[in-house]
């Protein structure tokens, strides 16, 4: 299918853009009434998650309301771990838990591989977006990282210390490997479904790769992201953009740059200029607005927008995002002037 607007895929690739590509993470989400609606007639997340219908509706929502240049899919980073048996759900007021979380070995050396068809929803909710779009703009999927969903599969959810996550690589190292490969396999096929069924480019969120020292971060996350990339070109999709995006991992972007992915999503904590130093031109940069500004007063964010495009400069390969997710209390009205800062500043 021809896409009407291909900034992003073109911005993925350094190619010259007319203006800047934006996005933003969670741009569908609670912030925006509609998808509250929806997510009340769900009744709970997962409900919504895996019906299609409902999951294609969530991830438009945000491209009726604002001009922005790719759509993602409206899913979680922890379908992986659910369709190895874990039984996710959401506790109110906590986040994501498993009702079978890893607690010893044999969990691990029994935990299947799952092919993309046991994520049948995810598949069917990228087709019927796609379809749905009808070459608007891209669809990305996503996935998280084999040490992002380790963490919540020994955390047993969210954590602030890693303790049993960190406890589990250094007491038991060739463990944390037997399932972080295991992960990683079954991340080359959940991506290579969503390709096969729609999506133009693949993300790969790190969410925790900054909580693991730069020596462990190679051998813990750096490693299995490779896997991944590598996992990816060998089945032949190479060709579609892939962008890595390592939360708190700015000393690795370097190492990042080199994995032969399209892209690396930054957070707010480095000047998008040193990370264009860190990476050269191997890579087109995502990023890195402080989600925080969007509490902002308005010109304060048309500033903020102009600071991080003035400091990219006018070379290709920049996509412009927030350096992590909407937050729910923030206001619709602060997107609307930092999608059109973005595009007016970007265009001149």
């Amino acid at each position: 299918m021809k896409l009407e607007n291909d900034l992003y895929l073109r911005a993925l690739r350094r190619e010259q853009t007319e203006r800047t590509p934006v996005w933003l993470m969670r741009q569908a989400g609670r912030y925006l009434p509609e998808y509250r609606k929806v997510r009340a007639q769900a009744g709970d997340f997962m409900t919504l998650a895996s019906t299609p219908e409902m999951a294609c509706e969530v991830t438009i929502q945000p491209l009726e309301r604002f001009p922005l240049d790719a759509a993602i899919i409206f899913s979680d980073i922890l379908t992986i771990p659910d369709a190895m048996g874990l039984g996710l759900y959401f506790e109110p007021g906590e986040g994501p838990k498993f009702n079978n979380p890893i607690t010893e070995a044999k969990q691990i050396a029994d935990l299947p591989v799952p092919e993309a068809e046991d994520l049948q929803y995810v598949m069917d909710a990228i087709e019927l977006t796609t379809r749905t779009l009808n070459g608007r703009v891209p669809l990305i999927g996503f996935s998280g990282s084999p040490w992002t969903l380790l963490t919540y599969m020994i955390e047993n959810g969210g954590s602030k210390t890693y303790a049993k996550s960190k406890a589990l690589l250094y007491k038991t190292p060739e463990l944390a490997h037997q399932l972080l490969d295991k992960l990683a396999q079954s991340i080359v096929k959940y991506l290579i479904g969503q390709i096969q069924s729609g999506a133009s480019a693949v993300q790969v969120f790190d969410s925790w790769g900054g909580v693991l020292s730069p020596a462990d971060f190679q051998q813990f996350s750096l490693k299995y992201m490779q896997q991944i990339v590598d996992g990816l070109k060998a089945a032949g999709f190479g060709d579609t953009p892939i962008v890595l995006f390592s939360k708190g991992a700015n000393q690795n972007l370097n190492e990042l740059s080199q994995t032969g992915c399209h892209g690396l999503g930054l957070d707010w904590t480095i000047d998008i200029s040193d990370a264009k130093k860190l990476t050269g031109d191997q890579v087109a940069l995502q990023g890195n607005l402080d989600p925080a500004t969007l509490y902002a007063p308005d010109e304060f964010i048309r500033q903020a927008v102009k600071k991080v495009l003035d400091e990219y400069g006018s070379e290709p390969g920049h996509v412009f995002n927030l350096g992590h997710g909407m937050q729910p209390d923030m206001e619709p009205e602060k997107v609307a002037i930092l999608v059109d800062a973005v595009r007016t500043y970007s265009a001149k």
